[in-house]
């Protein structure tokens, strides 16, 4: 054997040393770490956040429908009225010099009525017996016509000054309290145009309602009887429930914004609740409470390489829906009927015990000494080494 063989034979046998010794004396530099969960029962919900404004379930404008001085006033703020109490009077001087005017329009109409009736009952007389000319009948038929359509106008003249004197007097509507009062006595109201606004009465302060305006990208899972909670800036800390009353389909377009108003329930039995107030509300679209539920993420988890080591067993599962379980270096599939979600918990109706430890998520980190990525606080976690990674590899589902 020449020289030349023997340093190629040698090469060789180091070469092959050297792997023998890397492959048997390294100690891997990395594991892998099981995010895990207990299967439990738990609640499921969905909502999102709105602004509103508190107001009385009913309230009614107070005005008047004739013009006057405000004589007197017989409530103020926060004062408690009853259905037909009179709160306020307007002068009467004008409507009386008014009434009395169609009193004497309707006597001096009345009188010629009754004239023209008889003289054209006594020309229907003789016209009938062919006693006068035609003009004649004519002339005392289109007289008593005349008389009898102005007397009709007066007497209903004299019905709308009767009203209007009565318009004069100011009564309440409904039970309830006086939140506002917009006039002081001595001061003229005008009607000629629009009916002025005297008063404000909400009927019931310990129910009250919220009106809510819902983004159009929100609007479609809103109906009717949902839960809701507010909170206002003068109670903080205080949670306050409610639930949909009303969706309103009439929608408002704001700065190229659409919203829809919802109405939601806001009992005010001790009164911390004021007209008014602004409410940051919170509309539970999806509510399910103590229900079997896992991490949404759990589903996404799949056993295959690089997150099983060759040892490692899988025990597979035709199904869509499946949770994993492990035990040892056994990968078990579970499928499962899922029910609810809201992105982060899912319903699990059928196919999981409660109870049952499932994998969520997996990392491959480095071993001890260097860095290592472990589960969440509270989750429980198993690691097994296998094949190393690159370095600095961090590779997480």
């Amino acid at each position: 054997m020449n020289k030349k063989k023997l340093i190629i034979i040698a090469v060789i046998v180091l070469i092959a040393a050297v792997g023998i010794w890397m492959f048997k004396g390294v100690t891997p530099k990395h594991k892998v770490t099981y995010e895990t969960a207990k299967v439990v029962k738990g609640n499921i919900s969905n909502s999102f956040t709105a602004t509103g404004t508190v107001e009385p379930v009913t309230q009614v404008e107070v005005g008047t429908q004739v013009s006057g001085i405000v004589s007197k006033l017989y409530v103020d703020y926060n004062s408690e009225v009853k259905k037909g109490e009179i709160i306020a009077e307007l002068d009467k001087t004008n409507l009386l010099n008014e009434l009395a005017s169609k009193k004497s329009s309707v006597a001096n109409s009345k009188t010629e009525y009754e004239y023209q009736l008889k003289n054209y009952t006594r020309i229907k007389t003789l016209f009938e017996k062919k006693l006068i000319a035609d003009t004649d009948y004519e002339t005392a038929l289109y007289n008593y016509e005349k008389a009898k359509n102005s007397y009709d106008i007066s007497k209903n003249d004299l019905a709308k000054a009767e009203t209007n004197l009565g318009y004069a007097t100011i009564y309440s509507p409904i039970d309830g309290v006086v939140l506002s009062r917009a006039v002081e006595e001595g001061q003229t109201v005008a009607a000629s145009f629009s009916t002025p606004t005297l008063f404000t009465i909400a009927n019931d302060l310990t129910d009250m309602q919220v009106i809510v305006n819902v983004d159009e990208a929100d609007i479609g899972d809103v109906r009717d009887g949902l839960r809701a909670n507010f909170k206002v800036d003068a109670h903080q800390g205080v949670v306050f429930e409610g639930h949909i009353t009303q969706v309103r389909q009439q929608a408002t377009t704001t700065n190229n914004v659409v919203t829809y108003e919802v109405v939601i329930s806001a009992p005010n039995p001790e009164l911390k609740l004021k007209p008014g107030l602004t409410a940051e509300v919170t509309i539970y679209t999806l509510e399910k409470n103590n229900v079997l539920c896992v991490p949404t993420k759990a589903f996404r988890f799949i056993p295959e390489v690089p997150f099983i080591g060759p040892e490692d067993k899988v025990i597979d599962a035709e199904s869509k829906n499946k949770l994993w379980t492990r035990e040892g270096t056994t990968f078990t599939a579970h499928p499962v009927q899922r029910g609810i979600s809201n992105g982060v918990l899912t319903e699990i109706t059928s196919g999981i015990e409660e109870g049952a430890v499932i994998i969520t998520d997996v990392s491959i980190g480095q071993m001890p000494g260097t860095s290592v990525q472990g589960p969440p606080s509270g989750g429980q976690s198993e690691s097994s080494p296998f094949m190393p990674q690159r370095p600095g590899g961090n590779k997480k589902r």
